[in-house]
């Protein structure tokens, strides 16, 4: 574990993210359930084979989750596909911090 993976959100998605896709280990098929710190009671399950719901999850692990997170529940293969529609809902830091961290296209 390293000291970013500590941090909370507020030091910023740099500092949380990881260093780059390869990292990224979700689950493509299933439920992802969150953990407490990432979601309301009663909204922690997700089901990664819709797509909708997938970037709603995504959204939540990128611009709250530590570095173990999102490297636990974010799929790299489906991150980079949903990333043109996902882009557009996040805020501007988030997503800039995304594309040039991940490489991930515009």
């Amino acid at each position: 574990m390293s000291v970013s993976d500590l941090l909370p959100p507020r030091w910023g998605a740099g500092g949380r993210l990881p260093a780059s896709l390869d990292e990224l280990h979700g689950p493509e098929q299933g439920i992802v359930v969150l953990p407490r710190h990432l979601a309301w009671p009663g909204l922690r399950e997700f089901d990664v084979s819709d797509d909708r719901v997938r970037r709603s999850l995504y959204g939540i692990v990128l611009t709250q989750g530590r570095r173990n997170d999102t490297a636990r529940f974010v799929n790299a293969r489906l991150l980079q596909q949903d990333w043109p529609v996902l882009r557009q809902g996040l805020d501007a830091k988030v997503r800039k911090v995304c594309e040039r961290r991940l490489r991930l296209g515009r």
